[in-house]
């Protein structure tokens, strides 16, 4: 069974990142989900070529849901402990700078969905099962109304 810890911290050097994912909000605090065969999502991927994690959410975004982010903030990782395999899945905070038209991902070749959903609404949406994942939740909601100008 895989196992989930929220760390707001920084990724210890010699921990593997699997995942940049980012939680990204509009000008009136709304965030953005990817909807893919009917369910609620988060949106990144995999670093590639030594990207930075900013690079890598930017990219992914972009591919993904043709959104373009500012002003992105580093929040903390899940700690994920697989039988043997341990590893880091990065979370980030971002402000949408602008939606163009929907595309195809160039990596799936899927068009996902999109939806603006109310922050409050955030945990019902993505309907984690885990305690983890709604901590993040919780830290992400507290760091944009820190770190995000919203209208």
């Amino acid at each position: 069974m895989v196992k989930f810890t929220w760390v707001k911290g920084l990724v210890p050097e010699k921990l593997p990142v699997k995942q940049v994912y980012g939680i990204a909000f509009s000008d009136d605090g709304r965030v953005i989900l990817r909807i893919e065969d009917g369910q609620y999502k988060l949106t990144g991927g995999k670093p590639e070529n030594a990207e930075t994690f900013e690079e890598t959410l930017k990219r992914e975004y972009i591919e993904e849901l043709n959104v373009e982010l500012e002003d992105i903030h580093y929040l903390g990782y899940l700690f994920v402990e697989d039988n043997a395999d341990k590893y880091a899945q990065v979370r980030m905070i971002a402000k949408i700078k602008s939606i163009h038209d929907c595309h195809a991902d160039p990596a799936t070749g899927k068009t996902y969905g999109r939806e603006l959903v109310p922050e409050a609404k955030l945990k019902e949406y993505l309907n984690y099962s885990d305690s983890a994942g709604n901590e993040m939740i919780d830290d992400a909601m507290s760091l944009a109304k820190e770190q995000i100008a919203f209208r």
